[in-house]
Parts: C-alpha cells; structure tokens; sequence
C-alpha cells in the first residue's frame, strides 16, 4: 500500500541519507586503498620533479650530490610507468574487499519509501549492513 505523502518524503530523506553514507563508506575505502598502494608511485614522481632543475630544483642535500637532471627524469619516467600495474593491483584489491565486504549490497532501493511493508534489508543477503545470515550465492553485480 503506497504511503502518505509525507511519510514518503521523510522515507526518501532517510534512504537518500543511508545511500550517501553507504557511497561515501566506498569513497573512503577506496581513497585507502589507492593512497596505499600508489605511494611508491607518488615518492618516485615526488623526488623526481623536486630534484629536476627545470621543475622545481631543491637546494636539499641529496638533490645536490645525488640526483642530477638524468636520474631526475629517470625517477619521473619509472613512476609514471609504475603507476599503471599499481592502479591494476589497487582496483583488484578495493573489488575484492567491496564484494568481501558486500558494500555494495547495503545501498538501499527507494522503492521503501513509497510503499509500505517492504523490508529495510531483503532477508538472507548477510550484508554488514543486514541482520539476515550469509548467502554465498549473492551477488551485488550482475
């Protein structure tokens, strides 16, 4: 039976809030996980821009006795060429945790919010999220 107007409105408000929450959950995870897993990429680029004297040419120490403008634009060239199986390797990682975690289960339909006597949590998914038992089978993508 469909709700009143205002019911459905504040319904949709809860939904609508638990969806953001549950988007910026998988936001924050997956900010981890690539901050993570890309800080080789990010030191190497890092060291290299800085050392290099047509970038920034720091005065520190080891840009003066170690790293010339070669190994500088070594260091910036192995970055960007290690960047590209690290993102690989991050993204199987956040996947493999998403589906572990069944993150993305938990987004809720806003068919809830129009009618009455639907379920918060559809019975046997096992999401952190749910109260139900775990169904292996599930499966959040199709």
């Amino acid at each position: 039976e469909p709700r009143s107007p205002w019911c459905c409105l504040a319904w949709t408000l809860v939904i609508g809030t638990v969806n953001c929450l549950v988007f910026l959950l998988n936001l924050l995870l997956m900010f981890v996980i690539f901050t993570v897993v890309l800080l080789p990429t990010i030191v190497v680029v890092y060291f290299g821009f800085q050392c290099h004297s047509q970038v920034l040419h720091s005065s520190a120490r080891y840009c003066k006795s170690i790293l010339d403008d070669h190994s500088s634009s070594a260091l910036i060239i192995l970055g960007f060429v290690i960047m590209s199986p690290l993102l690989v390797v991050a993204m199987a990682i956040y996947c493999s945790l998403a589906r572990r975690l069944r993150l993305l289960v938990c987004f809720q339909p806003y068919s809830l919010a129009v009618y009455k006597g639907g379920r918060w949590c559809r019975r046997g998914e096992g999401a952190p999220c749910c109260a139900g038992g775990c169904n292996p089978q599930l499966r959040a993508w199709v």
